[in-house]
């Protein structure tokens, strides 16, 4: 058994969104809410991966644009773009965040059998992202590792800690 069916339950349910050409998948359990595209409050000096900051029921959530961190194109919002409001731990705490998404497909099982490691070579993402990569209908579905995409030095600066500011109140 490899490190990404350690990692993986028995199957996941996974809800799938579209970023750029690419098919990734999030655990469904972790989705609070999807929203359609709000009001987005930039933040000064916030690195790329930071979209902004936005209000989901009167709460500061911070914004994330994985494209940024995988290197993709970053196309001008349209009708199908949407928030995935998640939760991620955060240096063991868990934090509500949001990430854009370009479409949201559906959700859907992946089984173990089907996930393998991310290879070392021939990505054109950082393989420490990738917690693996499912496969389904003869095409792949990546699954990024949120955690330590949230834990990137410099992912986690003003709007995160902002939000816990805020929260904390």
């Amino acid at each position: 058994m490899n490190q990404a069916q350690n990692s993986m339950p028995a199957s996941m349910t996974a809800l799938t969104i579209r970023l750029d050409d690419e098919l990734f998948a999030v655990e469904a359990g972790r989705v609070r809410e999807i929203l359609d595209l709000v009001p987005i409050t930039e933040v000064p000096n916030a690195p790329d991966f930071v979209g902004g900051l936005i209000n989901v029921r009167g709460r500061v959530v911070p914004l994330a644009d994985l494209r940024v961190m995988f290197g993709m194109n970053r196309p001008e919002p349209d009708q199908d773009t949407r928030i995935v409001v998640m939760e991620v731990d955060i240096d063991g705490e868990p934090t509500i965040a949001g990430i854009l998404a370009d479409k949201v497909h559906d959700v859907t099982d992946i089984e173990a059998a089907s996930i393998e490691e991310a290879p070392k070579v021939g990505m054109r993402w950082r393989p420490e992202f990738i917690k693996g990569i499912g496969k389904r209908n003869g095409g792949f579905i990546i699954i990024p590792n949120m955690e330590r995409i949230f834990e990137t030095p410099g992912a986690r600066n003003a709007p995160v800690a902002a939000s816990e500011e805020r929260s904390a109140s």
